[in-house]
């Protein structure tokens, strides 16, 4: 194995990572376009949509691409660098890049936020194995910050305007988050790398999945009790009454804060809604078979799509201006 050989094959990798990204961003970006126009799509339909250009294209890349160049590219291959397939690496390196500034960025910004949060911070109690904080805040802030040890921030101010039940239902809709690992999602979402992420769809896919991820937050939190329920969305009315919008954190942090996404008033009359029943686990359960077929399509037909891939890539390295 030669330095050309293994440069040659990054090069063609990073550039077959480019040509996925952006045409699964195109597919995702429709597809997001559309269901927004359906019936209403769980939480975790809409975070594989948003982070689908990322990882088909690293799973292409990975199982695909880079076991047919091993395979049927000669090792002793001198194949010089043209121009564009060289430009195609570079903006897939910028377009890797960019995800990992912004997970940066959106992590450093959660920290500061709640660094500021704990200043004088004092134990609330324990809940479900995570502990609560009282802090001193101008606003009736109630968030989930961290992601490997999470807390749970409650502002004073909150702790005074709700009742017992309605602070217990709050804190159950953040260990709801918790439960779910909302705040890595969101670091995620952030993270992954991908064309689609500079686009308004991908801006509009986020919004839905945070709405979603807020009503599925209710849903665990509540299960059937009717009184949970009714806690629940009379915490929120009064949070959203308190609470200036500014302050409320962005969807774009890894925190999960009670009232952080979605129509409040969608979310209270659903609450309120005794028809409204759980749907998870026959999606689940449809999700998990498409999966499966899908994973059984691709095994059977795996070696002739590496035969094919090689074939692709030669004809695109041949072809290039």
């Amino acid at each position: 194995m030669t330095a050309p050989y293994v440069a040659h094959g990054v090069t063609l990798a990073l550039a077959w990572f480019l040509v996925v990204n952006v045409a699964t961003s195109i597919g995702a970006a429709a597809a997001g376009s559309w269901w927004l126009s359906s019936r209403e799509r769980p939480s975790g339909l809409w975070f594989l949509l948003r982070l689908s250009p990322a990882i088909l294209s690293t799973v292409f890349v990975v199982a695909l691409f880079l076991p047919s160049y091993w395979w049927y590219e000669p090792p002793d291959t001198a194949e010089g660098f043209d121009i564009t397939l060289t430009g195609f690496a570079l903006v897939a390196i910028a377009v890797i890049g960019g995800g990992c500034v912004r997970g940066a960025t959106a992590w450093v910004r959660a920290r500061r936020r709640a660094l500021v949060w704990m200043r004088g911070a004092r134990p609330l109690g324990v809940f479900s194995g995570m502990p609560a904080l009282e802090v001193d805040a101008d606003v009736p802030l109630m968030a989930l910050v961290g992601i490997i040890h999470p807390r749970l921030i409650v502002a004073a101010p909150l702790v005074a305007a709700l009742s017992k039940d309605e602070l217990q239902a709050g804190i159950a809709h953040e260990i709801a988050h918790r439960c779910a690992w909302d705040n890595l999602k969101r670091l995620l979402i952030r993270l992954t790398p991908d064309v689609l992420g500079a686009t308004a769809a991908a801006r509009d896919i986020e919004r839905q999945w945070v709405a979603a991820a807020e009503q599925a937050a209710d849903r665990r939190a509540v299960g059937g009790d009717r009184a949970m329920r009714c806690a629940l969305a009379s915490a929120l009315v009064k949070v959203a009454r308190l609470a200036p919008s500014s302050n409320v954190p962005r969807s774009l942090e890894p925190v999960s804060a009670l009232v952080d996404g979605g129509d409040i008033t969608a979310r209270v009359e659903r609450l309120l809604d005794d028809r409204v029943g759980a749907t998870a686990a026959p999606r689940r359960a449809r999700l998990y078979a498409a999966v499966l077929v899908i994973a059984a399509a691709v095994a059977a037909g795996y070696s002739a799509s590496l035969v094919t891939i090689h074939d692709a890539t030669e004809t695109l390295v041949q072809r290039l201006p």
